[in-house]
């Protein structure tokens, strides 16, 4: 079963929410298209081609100028390799996998601070328990 990440759902929703506000105490001569940049090394890439709007905020514009339109969407698959082999990441063997040895799996690695709800700097089997394969 995967897991999202709720805090960071959270907020981006919250930010989301509050862009409005924010658009309007903007200066407006200040603004420049540009296109995005690209992600950077390592970050993997998820298109958002296909999924289900969750969220969705239109932002006026001047007289002229185009609406911006800010949309959150779940995305239909998730990418990424969230299963793990626990014996094999637990490489000293104490029950458990440190942040240090979940550096192995990148998604992992990803979502270690989510799932390490207690802050110990550890993840016990049982808080894996959908990301297992042993």
């Amino acid at each position: 079963m995967i897991r999202p990440c709720l805090p960071t759902l959270a907020l981006l929703l919250a930010a989301t929410a509050a862009l409005p506000a924010l658009a309007q105490h903007a200066p407006r001569d200040s603004a420049v298209t540009a296109p995005l940049p690209a992600a950077p090394a390592g970050v993997r890439a998820q298109p958002l081609a296909s999924g289900a709007v969750t969220h969705q905020v239109r932002l006026p514009g001047e007289p002229g100028q185009a609406t911006v339109i800010v949309r959150s969407i779940q995305p239909d698959s998730v990418a990424g390799n969230y299963r793990i082999d626990f014996q094999a990441l637990d490489v000293d063997g104490d029950g458990f996998i440190s942040r240090e040895e979940a550096q192995a799996n990148p998604a992992l690695a990803d979502e270690f601070s989510a799932l390490d709800s207690a802050r110990r700097g550890k993840l016990a089997r049982e808080q894996l328990a959908g990301w297992l394969v042993d």
